[in-house]
């Protein structure tokens, strides 16, 4: 009996599976100069270990135009990640922004510190599950919010609803605030790119106007992985 109370069928040895990589950290330098350092998550199904490409080009194209996007906005970021673009709002002029991804334990204490170390006091980090219901997001500013951000989303061709879904739940609709999701992404399967533009015929039919606003052509370079990237806006 002792002996089959030491062994287990199902139970694998300690070194059976290889250890997680550790977390990464790397510096991002803004358009304006401003550094902003970023821990990735060593390993993650939900792609959080990696800066996307669409992050920091978004983070840029909005202090570009501050007054257009951050300035005293109320900001909500769907699928934050490591939050680049929260951040870069939060130090930059705006009034609320709470960066959300899944609520998953690894994902989202990275998201805490990558606030914290940023010394952000205008971002908070809220897990939430896209399509979910939005009270505590709305907690934060119940007049609901002047900005969404969308960083490499729609590539989750299954999730375009519970995206659009949030969208209505949470975007103002009062036109005088200037109500606006920013789209920013690349085709990450270009066979799928008819897949991922689905997501603005989808958004059309629920009355919002879609305008592309820019295209770039971005290099490969280390911790950030390189695409054609588009942009778009919807309002």
């Amino acid at each position: 009996m002792e002996a089959e109370a030491a062994w287990s069928l199902f139970e694998e040895p300690a070194d059976f599976r290889p250890a997680s990589p550790p977390p990464t950290e790397i510096e991002q330098v803004l358009v304006d100069g401003t550094h902003v350092k970023l821990q990735l998550v060593g390993s993650h199904p939900l792609w959080g270990h990696y800066l996307w490409n669409a992050a920091p080009t978004m983070a840029n194209y909005m202090l570009e135009r501050a007054d257009t996007f951050v300035y005293n906005r109320t900001i909500l970021e769907l699928g934050a990640a490591a939050g680049l673009p929260s951040i870069a709002c939060g130090k930059h002029g705006a009034r609320t922004v709470i960066a959300t991804d899944y609520p998953d334990p690894d994902l989202m204490n990275n998201l805490h510190a990558n606030i914290d170390a940023n010394a952000c006091s205008a971002t908070r980090a809220e897990g939430y599950i896209w399509g979910a219901d939005p009270c505590a997001l709305l907690q934060h500013t119940p007049e609901q919010y002047d900005t969404i951000l969308m960083s490499d989303l729609i590539f989750n061709h299954q999730a375009h609803a519970a995206l659009l879904t949030t969208c209505d739940q949470c975007l103002t609709t009062d036109a005088a605030r200037r109500p606006q999701i920013l789209v920013f992404f690349s085709h990450h399967r270009p066979s799928l790119a008819e897949k991922d533009m689905q997501f603005f015929a989808l958004a059309t039919e629920r009355g919002y106007a879609c305008q592309k606003i820019g295209q770039w052509l971005l290099e490969v370079c280390e911790s950030v992985l390189p695409y054609n990237l588009q942009a778009h806006v919807s309002e």
